[in-house]
């Protein structure tokens, strides 16, 4: 199937390597001149993006750990869901380019998030004319759906995972005797940050993975649900590491959206595999 519709191109042409290969590249030209577009404009706003989108998860006064504080007292539970401050928390740096070298990178994966929509609509241009009537029409929406899950994962791990995360690692002392004091770096930060941000990004693709497997056969319901205890005793493990108290609700807030996410795999394998099960019993009748 996808030697022959890739032969073509969206006019019905018949298409040579080396068109594949000049369609991809303009596909890629443009994804990276919009990417480079809004990582401009980031870097001219860099003052104001570093203040307070970078170091958000590490001010006192983030969205995050107000929040959960104030629903913490709501709901009765007293500091239950309060983080440990991060007061005190200075950046450093080891050499002249680092600062420089830092907001480069933050704009171009300020960039690349912002713009990923247009990005994966571009790739999916150029995969789209590989694809028969019928895997188009099952895959309506996927740009939609992609994109949601990306920009959703990435929500969850700024909003969440990552004051969770640098609460817990900077509170943590070894030996306990506070001989040791954490004072990272600026890259090792923006780092840390950036994996736990496009990871959850990438982490929330996990239904589309999912679909994407039981159509082509390699993932079944049944093999999700043996696997299924095995993948919630990985979520509460992570979840128990990264939240900085003991207690059972702020190791719920981190493994609830993960738990829920797999579930939703399972779902989606089923009306996967229902929907390849009635189109085989239609084309046997």
């Amino acid at each position: 199937m996808a030697f022959n519709l890739l032969n073509r191109n969206p006019d019905g042409e018949e298409m040579s390597f080396v068109d594949h290969l000049e369609a991809l590249r303009w596909h890629i030209v443009r994804s990276a001149f919009a990417i480079v577009i809004v990582a401009i404009v980031l870097f001219i706003k860099m003052d104001w993006i570093f203040d307070i989108v970078i170091r958000g998860p590490i001010r006192n006064d983030f969205v995050s750990y107000v929040g959960l504080c104030n629903l913490g007292h709501r709901l009765h539970m007293g500091d239950a869901l309060c983080l440990q401050s991060v007061k005190g928390l200075q950046l450093q740096t080891t050499q002249f380019s680092s600062q420089f070298i830092s907001s480069i990178n933050i704009a171009v994966i300020g960039g690349f998030i912002v713009a990923f929509p247009y990005v994966f609509w571009e790739l999916w241009r150029f995969v789209k004319p590989a694809l028969s009537q019928k895997e188009l029409k099952s895959s309506r929406g996927a740009i939609w759906w992609v994109s949601f899950f990306f920009l959703a994962g990435v929500a969850f791990g700024y909003f969440l995972l990552a004051p969770f995360t640098f609460s817990f690692l900077y509170n943590y002392s070894l030996g306990g005797s506070g001989a040791i004091r954490t004072i990272p770096t600026l890259d090792d930060y923006i780092e840390n940050l950036i994996d736990i941000i496009i990871g959850s990004g990438l982490a929330f693709q996990l239904p589309l993975v999912s679909y994407v497997l039981t159509s082509i056969g390699l993932v079944t319901p049944r093999f999700l649900r043996v696997y299924r205890k095995y993948a919630y005793v990985a979520i509460l493990f992570v979840a128990a590491i990264i939240t900085p108290s003991p207690d059972w609700m702020s190791q719920t807030i981190v493994a609830l959206p993960l738990i829920l996410l797999y579930e939703l795999s399972i779902r989606v394998s089923i009306r996967v595999t229902k929907r390849q099960e009635k189109r085989d019993n239609e084309e046997w009748s």
